[in-house]
Formats: C-alpha cells, structure tokens, sequence
C-alpha cells in the first residue's frame, strides 16, 4: 500500500524590529544589525524581506545615544515562543544585558507580530496596549504579547517596518502597517530618516 508523503504545514510569517544604540568593540551599528540579521536567517527562518536601516533618536528622548533601527521579515517554521527564545540567544551572544527597562541595548530583536495572531489572547493583549506610559516603563510582561502591543505608536519601528510589510493587516486594529504609519504625527515620522541620507 502506497503511503500519502507527510503534508509539511506552511511557514509562519513573523515580524521582527531590529535595533542597537551601544557600539560592540567599535564596529558601527550598522554591521551589528546586519551580522544579527545573518544568524537569524540561519538559526530562527528564511529572511523574505530585509528594510532599509535608518537613524531614530534614543526612545525615551535622553536616556542615551541615537538608535540604528530596521526590521525583516521572516519564514519560520518554529513556534513564536521558540523564535523569540532564539531572538534573546542572538542578543546574549551580541552583549545585551538587560539591567533596565528601555536601557541601552548592543542589539535589540523584538519579535513583533506572528502571523495573524493575539497572545496570550484578546484581553492580555488590551491590558497591555492601554498600560499608561509611566507604568509601562516600570513593568516588563511575564508572557509573549503578540502583537507588540506599542507598535503602532512607534515610527521608528512603523518606518522600517513599512519597507518589508506595508500590507501587513493588525488583528486587533484592522489597520495595515501603512496605515498606521500614516497616522503618526508628520514630525515623529520625519525624525526616523535613512542613514544611507546621512
């Protein structure tokens, strides 16, 4: 009797945001994002789509140096909490130390959406979309959240992000990255800018 081949499910499409402000031994931020992106297209998924990396301010204003921002997307065949496991594993081996909330980071991986999916699920995700910003500096989630639930009041994670996915469509929102880009203050966008400009 003939056996049917083991249907394979289909990747998962993941969102990452990519980020460093502290320079590793010197080498400029720009090659730490780009050594980053090689490991994760080898150790967490394909790279379907890489964006252009740009120059943000420090967020929050003054706590540091100026970021080198960008973001991809990926093909995985791993569940999001094995890929956000590999993202801190490519972080540790970059030098990140995370000894405050927000702090300066030699590499920053923020797994910020998975698909189409809401986790823990819709009332976790609400609690932390609406945390006010004073607590939100103070408390860390103990669990994914998915999908990053600041992202859309974030240019300097919209803009790249609008390089790789514009299309891409909130589940809780109902708005595409695009859209959500567009309905951020013109001066907070302007103030994410390419670095192949500077």
């Amino acid at each position: 009797m003939r056996q049917e081949p083991e249907q394979v499910p289909p990747a998962t499409s993941a969102l990452i945001a990519l980020g460093a402000n502290l320079s590793i031994a010197g080498e400029p931020l720009e090659t730490t994002i780009l050594r980053a992106v090689a490991e994760i297209d080898r150790e967490v998924g394909h790279v379907t789509g890489l964006s252009r990396l740009y120059r943000t301010p420090c967020f929050p204003a003054g706590v540091g140096p100026d970021y080198v921002n960008g973001a991809l997307a990926l093909a995985t065949y791993l569940s999001a909490a094995d890929v956000l496991s590999r993202l801190h594993q490519i972080e540790q081996r970059f030098g990140r130390e995370r000894l405050q909330r927000w702090g300066m980071r030699t590499l920053d991986l923020d797994l910020v959406a998975f698909g189409e999916s809401v986790m823990p699920d819709l009332a976790g995700f609400e609690a932390w979309k609406v945390l006010p910003p004073d607590l939100q500096r103070m408390r860390a989630p103990d669990e994914l959240i998915l999908p990053h639930p600041r992202l859309q009041d974030r240019s300097f994670v919209l803009v790249p992000l609008a390089d790789v996915a514009p299309g891409w469509c909130h589940p809780v929102l109902g708005l595409t990255v695009a859209q959500m880009l567009a309905a951020r203050p013109a001066a907070e966008r302007a103030e994410v800018f390419p670095i192949d400009k500077d």
